[in-house]
């Protein structure tokens, strides 16, 4: 089923959703169930799987010269997502780049989800390799996320690569992309980040899935101004619980967001990690219930591949 049509169904109900990362390569997908378990009870209409593309490492030879070589850390995306269908009767929603895909690759990834009976994708330009400064996509392949989202309307409408294919089937995938209430780290101004989120929504996006934020009002706010540009669509917020002490530099660095500083100063108190997820989890819940009193039709939570703080917040709010 369709994200729209799990909301639309909720009749004002907000759901439970989170997201989970493919295992390191050479572990096994139990280690993914075994996190997915504990939250089935609160009923998720839906579980987003992540998708890492490729790294560069450089490997000492024996003469002193450096060898490059591509490795993907995480693989198993589109198979995580056909088992999670299979073991769990939820929609599993994989994440798909621009980084790392010609078009040619993308349409072959849209045809293998369309098999395996997949239908919501997260379209997603995806950051740059650890070796470059800035994105840089796939020669023959899509610059911006919007670009992304055409080509996958596209084939919702029968519309392939290959122009010569004749009665050809479109799929019909759900499309979500992601927001940014304190606007992507690459944006010049909010006003412009707000500018190409709509560009996404015009070329066939049906909603939206935020950023982590910890201040609700950054997301109250983001909200108010996609409603004034004319961005109708849902707007799922997504939230993570702060979990360690190194987090508190960690995630400002890495996400370009921001920390309130009633929050920072209880965790810097925090006489070690276990006081620092407590603190974690009770500022999670505030958030979490303030959203759904506010009447969001998703609860998104980035579990980083851990679910006991998740179940922490879901029993106390769902």
């Amino acid at each position: 089923m369709k994200v729209i049509d799990h909301i639309k169904e909720a009749n004002g109900n907000t759901l439970f959703s989170f997201e989970i990362l493919p295992p390191l390569k050479g572990q096994n997908i139990q280690s993914i169930f075994d996190n997915i378990d504990p939250l089935m009870e609160f009923n998720p209409p839906f579980i987003d799987v992540t998708y890492h593309r490729e790294e560069y490492v450089y490997k000492e030879l024996k003469n002193g010269l450096l060898e490059k070589k591509v490795v993907r850390k995480r693989p198993g995306t589109v198979g995580i997502c056909a088992a999670i269908q299979n073991k769990y009767d939820v929609d599993a929603i994989p994440h798909i780049l621009c980084g790392g895909f010609s078009k040619e690759d993308t349409e072959n990834f849209l045809i293998d989800l369309g098999f395996l009976g997949i239908d919501n994708v997260m379209a997603l330009r995806g950051d740059a390799v650890k070796s470059e400064i800035y994105f840089s996509a796939e020669k023959e392949g899509h610059r911006y996320a919007n670009e992304l989202v055409g080509q996958i309307s596209h084939m919702n409408q029968g519309v392939y690569l290959d122009e010569e294919l004749q009665n050809s089937t479109p799929t019909d995938f759900c499309i979500g992309v992601a927001g940014y209430p304190e606007k992507h780290l690459e944006a010049p101004s909010m006003e412009s980040d707000i500018h190409f989120l709509k560009k996404k929504i015009k070329e066939g996006a049906t909603y939206v899935v935020t950023q982590m934020f910890f201040d609700n009002k950054k997301y109250f706010q983001f909200v108010s101004a996609c409603r004034e540009a004319g961005i109708t669509v849902p707007i799922i917020p997504g939230l993570k619980p702060i979990a360690t002490k190194k987090q508190l530099n960690l995630i400002p660095h890495r996400f370009s967001v921001g920390l309130p500083d009633e929050l920072v100063m209880s965790v810097i108190k925090a006489k070690d990690n276990s006081a620092v997820r407590t603190i974690g989890i009770e500022w999670c819940i505030q958030q979490s219930r303030e959203l759904i009193a506010a009447g969001v039709p998703i609860l998104h939570y980035y579990s980083m591949g851990k679910s006991d703080n998740i179940k922490a917040i879901a029993q106390s709010v769902f």
